[in-house]
C-alpha cells in the first residue's frame, strides 16, 4: 500500500472560535493543483513533532486549497495543541490524498445533518455542496454554548433564511445553556421527509444519542463518523492465525493476545498509521482471503461482510489464515 504523501504551505490561519481555528492549505508550488475532495472527505497532517493526525475538510470540491478546522482539545495527545501552538502561516507541512469514508448522497430527495461542536467540519462541507446542487437539506448544529460554535457566519450565509438569496439549505443552531440540555434525538430525527439521508458527527455521546434514536424509529439511510472510537467488548482475535502478506512475500503467525499490527511491525512492516483507532482509515488494507475480526468505527455491516478490507491498526484475523494485499 503506498503511502503518498503531498506537500502544502499554510496560506492562511483564522479562529473561528476560542478554541477552533480554520487552517488554509495551498500547493507548495504555484500553480500546482491538489486531488479534488468529495464533502464528508478528510485529510491527514504529518505534523513536526511526529504525529501523524486527519482533519475534516470543510471546502469540496475545490483543487487550489484545502480548508479544516481544529479544536484546541484539552485532553489533546499532541496533534491539535501543536496546530494551535505551533503551525505557522508560510510553513510547509506533508499532508495525504483526501479519503472518504462519510460520503454525502448527492442525489437524496433530503439530507438532515445533524453536527455537534466540531463534528461541523465535515457536515459544513455537505452543506455547501448541497446548496451548489439546489438539493434540499436541513442542517442542526448543536453546542453547549454560542460562544464555543464555530463557522456559524458561513453556515448561516448558506442558510435559506439569509437575505441574500434563496436557498435550499436550513440551518438550525441549538445550544444547550439557552435550552436547558442537550437535544432530544428522538425529536431532531422525526417527521423527516419519505428519502431522507440522515449524518451525525460530533462527540461520542451525541452519536451514540442518534444512533439510539435512528434505531426507535426505524430510519434507513443512517450515516455517521466518530472522532473517537466506538466501544467494543469483544476481542481482537480468540486464538492464534496465520497471516500472509502477499505482495511483501511474508508469512506468519500472530499469537494469541497479540494484535496483528503488534504483529506487523515485529516483522518489520510499518502500515501507513494515523489514528490507530480504527477512526480515519489510513491503514485500510485489502483483503485477499480469510475472516476478518472488525474492529473499527468505519466500516458498515455491509462492508464488512463483503470482507474485501480491513483497518489493520485495531482489526485481526478469527481464525486461520488471513491473506492481505500487503
Amino acid at each position: 500500500m503506498p503511502n503518498t504523501t503531498l506537500t502544502a504551505r499554510v496560506f492562511n490561519l483564522r479562529l473561528e472560535a476560542p478554541r477552533v481555528i480554520s487552517v488554509e492549505l495551498r500547493p507548495e508550488t504555484n500553480g500546482a493543483r491538489f486531488p479534488v475532495a468529495d464533502a464528508g472527505a478528510h485529510i491527514d497532517l504529518h505534523l513536526g513533532n511526529g504525529l501523524v493526525r486527519s482533519y475534516s475538510l470543510t471546502n469540496p470540491q475545490e483543487d487550489h486549497r484545502y480548508t479544516i478546522g481544529v479544536l484546541h482539545d484539552p485532553n489533546s495527545r499532541g496533534g491539535s495543541r501543536f496546530v494551535h501552538e505551533q503551525l505557522r502561516v508560510g510553513q510547509e507541512i506533508q499532508i495525504s490524498p483526501p479519503r472518504n469514508h462519510f460520503r454525502l448522497e448527492e442525489t437524496a430527495s433530503h439530507s438532515l445533518l445533524i453536527a455537534g461542536g466540531i463534528g461541523i467540519t465535515p457536515l459544513l462541507a455537505m452543506l455547501k455542496r448541497l446548496v451548489a446542487l439546489g438539493r434540499p437539506a436541513s442542517l442542526i448544529y448543536c453546542g453547549r454554548s454560542r460562544l464555543d460554535a464555530a463557522f456559524v457566519d458561513d453556515l448561516m450565509a448558506l442558510s435559506d433564511t439569509s437575505r441574500s438569496r434563496a436557498k435550499p439549505g436550513s440551518v438550525s443552531l441549538r445550544f444547550d445553556d439557552e435550552q436547558g440540555g442537550p437535544p432530544d434525538m428522538v425529536e431532531l430525527l422525526g417527521n423527516q421527509p419519505p428519502g431522507t439521508h440522515y449524518y451525525c458527527c460530533g462527540p461520542t455521546p451525541m452519536i451514540d444519542a442518534f444512533e439510539a434514536a435512528s434505531a426507535a424509529l426505524g430510519l434507513e439511510s443512517v450515516h455517521v463518523e466518530r472522532f473517537k472510537a466506538a466501544p467494543i467488548d469483544a476481542p481482537a482475535a480468540a486464538a492464534s492465525y496465520t497471516v500472509e502478506l502477499r505482495r511483501s512475500g511474508l508469512t506468519f503467525e500472530v499469537e494469541e493476545g497479540r494484535s496483528l499490527l503488534e504483529s506487523l511491525l515485529a516483522q518489520g512492516v510499518e502500515p501507513p498509521l494515523s489514528c490507530r483507532e480504527g477512526i480515519c482509515g489510513t491503514c485500510e488494507t485489502p483483503v485477499l482471503a480469510g475472516e476478518v475480526e472488525h474492529r473499527d468505527s468505519i466500516l458498515s455491516e455491509a462492508e464488512r461482510a463483503a470482507n474485501r478490507s480491513m483497518m489493520v491498526c485495531v482489526s485481526g484475523g478469527r481464525c486461520g489464515r488471513l491473506v492481505l494485499d500487503l
